[in-house]
């Protein structure tokens, strides 16, 4: 099984520092391509975490790179009617010929993030219904057949147009790592695709999750198992740590500490850095996600460095 390394375009990063322009994002985009990397993942956000639109910006990216797959890490489908989802999702997939994958998440139950479903008219409490039902009306639609549905939503004999370049829509990555996250995607997603934790914690959540895909009939390999790493190479140890630290308290809001019990994180020398992304290979994960904190251009190429030597 070949190891691929995805990189995720700093959006919310760019809108912190007050740099909302997108083409040096695309050029980030193109020389991660350059440089060997597998894949290209946006993150989502309304107003909790302000940040580009992740479906046009990967538009935007799938015109501007040819080769490499395109994610979002992770959309929050209940925030979005699902049948102009679907229509997004298809125009997007046609765009990237069958390059796109969808992960998706539920959300953290933050104050700020409950006032973000409230300001898109979402109840929070029924986000995880409004998720997988709109999910389910997303791959109906995906068919391209005449779809009846009575639930959430009302449709008539729709007939989406266009269908996606993949028969029956890309590939969905469920997030999360507590026990109804690992059994959803187990059951109905086609990969798993965590924050975290430790790669000896990823193993053992990633057995549940292929026991779930068992239980539900489906095979152990019809589920990608991927993961969503947060980085900073220095060979000044301390350095990095403060660097993440100080960014992921900006980047959430809350101390440092408390996003790290549940976020996977390396800081440290690049010299080790491949021994730790070994650890998830080891571990069964076949799609490493990397969040990048410092220069981009210099961690792009270290990174490029450090996956030649790991395959």
């Amino acid at each position: 099984m070949t190891l691929k390394i995805g990189y995720l375009l700093p959006t919310r990063e760019q809108i912190m520092q007050g740099r909302p322009e997108v083409a040096p994002m695309l050029t980030l985009a193109e020389k991660a391509e350059a440089l060997g990397f597998d894949s290209i993942w946006v993150g989502d956000s309304l107003l909790a975490r302000p940040r580009h639109e992740p479906l046009s910006l990967l538009a935007g990216v799938a015109g501007r790179v040819g080769r490499v797959e395109l994610g979002t890490a992770v959309l929050l489908p209940a925030m979005r009617n699902p049948v102009l989802l679907a229509h997004q999702v298809a125009t997007l997939d046609q765009i990237s010929e069958g390059r796109f994958i969808l992960g998706v998440g539920i959300a953290g139950d933050v104050p700020n993030i409950r006032a973000e479903f409230r300001a898109a008219g979402v109840p929070f409490e029924k986000r995880i219904g409004r998720m997988m039902e709109g999910l389910r009306l997303c791959k109906a639609l995906w068919s391209g057949e005449p779809v009846d549905w009575d639930g959430r939503w009302h449709v008539e004999q729709g007939v989406l147009g266009p269908t996606p370049y993949r028969a029956g829509g890309p590939p969905i990555w469920g997030g999360g790592s507590v026990e109804a996250s690992l059994k959803r995607a187990g059951r109905f997603c086609d990969g798993w695709f965590p924050t975290g934790p430790d790669a000896a914690g990823w193993q053992k959540q990633w057995s549940e999750v292929q026991g779930y895909a068992e239980e539900a009939g489906r095979a152990k390999e019809d589920v990608t198992g991927a993961v969503y790493l947060t980085v900073s190479i220095d060979d000044d140890a301390a350095a990095a740590d403060t660097r993440i630290n100080d960014y992921l308290s900006q980047y959430y809001g809350v101390p440092a500490e408390v996003i790290r019990k549940r976020q996977a994180c390396y800081a440290g020398p690049e010299a080790e850095f491949g021994e730790w992304l070994k650890g998830y290979a080891d571990a069964g994960a076949s799609h490493l996600m990397l969040r990048l904190v410092g220069d981009h251009d210099t961690l792009l190429d270290a990174v490029a460095r450090v996956r030649a030597t790991i395959g």
